[in-house]
């Protein structure tokens, strides 16, 4: 999570012209573009900085739950077998969040690594990182 929150606090950084990006596609030059891939790095620029906010207030949410209406009536049997089910649920999710924000970090890191690039085009002299 905190290398999703680096990657995306550095393309906000970084990423001062977005409409820079509009047009650029993120496969490499030469390519032809892969089959329903008709998204520049414009709009996912727009989409990953959309995601961010969801991300943290989904985090914030999750950490200001607190259990209420736990039943106190189960049996020891029952409640071994929710706590297995909810481990294996939360396992599950968990393992799925971590391939989302895996996936939302490489696309930003390599969005932040094109507009970089660009810039290092549009004026060698002057995109060069301080």
């Amino acid at each position: 999570m905190e290398q999703y929150f680096l990657a995306t606090q550095k393309m906000e950084q970084e990423v001062m012209f977005p409409s820079l990006l509009r047009g650029v596609f993120p496969q490499q030059e030469g390519v032809a573009p892969a089959a329903g891939g008709h998204t520049d790095l414009y709009e996912r620029y727009q989409l990953l900085k959309a995601i961010k906010p969801v991300v943290e207030k989904g985090l914030a949410s999750v950490n200001d739950q607190s259990p209420t209406g736990a039943n106190t009536d189960t049996s020891s049997d029952d409640a071994d077998t929710m706590d297995t089910q909810l481990e294996e649920r939360l396992s599950h999710h968990l393992a799925g969040l971590q391939q989302v924000l895996t996936h939302l970090t490489r696309d930003t890191n390599a969005l932040t690594r094109r507009y970089s690039q660009i810039l290092e085009q549009i004026s060698p002299s002057e995109g060069q990182p301080s």
